[in-house]
């Protein structure tokens, strides 16, 4: 049953038996996820449109440095919404898929998403390289902060908690347009991938740098690269098989022993 309620779906024959050969290995499988992953759990994309009290807002336009240093309290208010609306999310048939394939055959995820579904799933070695909602630290002196949990409604303003150590505010744990990756989630991703036996890539556009370059890093190796969405991305030639189908409808087949 995936999240939405609704049972499997059939994904083609051919699609699947040229998948499962390339995805065969004795070495670990990587499986490469991003938004579309979390958006079949309800996790709205940063494409998807806002709802109720953040409609009016653009996402992309909250995510930056910029937008912190100008209304902070605005943008904070917005991501403990989001860390709301994540928490009262359920894993989907993909992510119980990943998580249960950790019992005959050594599984990493590498994930863009911010959320804490994989690991809710069972998955025990992930890394995010986009960092994580639930990692709060301090704006100015990056000690780690516990705040709380989020309001129960959404709210358009609330001022971040202060930080013990130098007086600085709590801000979300995740990496802003314009900002860098942190260094040892992504080197931890190069390694995974350029040592995979096969690099299984799900629900991502392939247009947001520089995870997007981690497939063609695994092709460079020769690394059999299966890309799982239910439309087109921005991924081409480093692709060795697509499967056209959302996490949920292909994975439970894909990784079944």
């Amino acid at each position: 049953m995936t999240a939405d309620g609704s049972g499997p779906h059939p994904v083609a024959d051919q699609d699947l038996t040229e998948a499962r050969l390339a995805l065969t290995g004795d070495g670990p499988l990587v499986v490469l996820s991003g938004a579309g992953m979390s958006a079949e759990s309800g996790v709205p994309t940063f494409r998807d449109a806002q709802t109720g009290l953040w409609e009016r807002y653009d996402p992309s336009a909250l995510a930056t440095p910029e937008a912190w240093a100008r209304d902070r309290d605005t943008v904070w208010a917005w991501y403990r919404w989001r860390e709301r609306l994540v928490s009262g999310a359920e894993p989907n048939a993909g992510h119980v898929a990943v998580a249960r394939a950790q019992a005959h055959r050594d599984v990493v995820v590498v994930t863009q998403n911010v959320d804490d579904l994989h690991e809710r799933a069972g998955s025990s070695r992930v890394h995010h390289v986009h960092g994580s909602l639930f990692a709060h630290r301090c704006d100015t002196c990056d000690a780690p902060m516990e705040v709380g949990p989020p309001p129960a409604e959404p709210v358009d303003s609330l001022t971040p908690p202060s930080c013990d150590r130098c007086g600085g505010r709590a801000r979300p744990g995740v990496v802003w347009f314009g900002e860098m990756l942190p260094g040892r989630p992504w080197d931890a991703a190069v390694d995974a991938v350029t040592s995979a036996a096969a690099v299984l890539v799900v629900g991502t556009s392939g247009l947001v740098h520089p995870a997007a370059s981690l497939p063609g890093l695994a092709a460079d190796a020769r690394i059999p690269v299966v890309e799982v969405n239910p439309g087109p991305s921005g991924l081409g030639s480093e692709v060795s098989v697509h499967v056209r189908a959302t996490a949920g409808q292909a994975l439970p087949q894909l990784l079944a022993p």
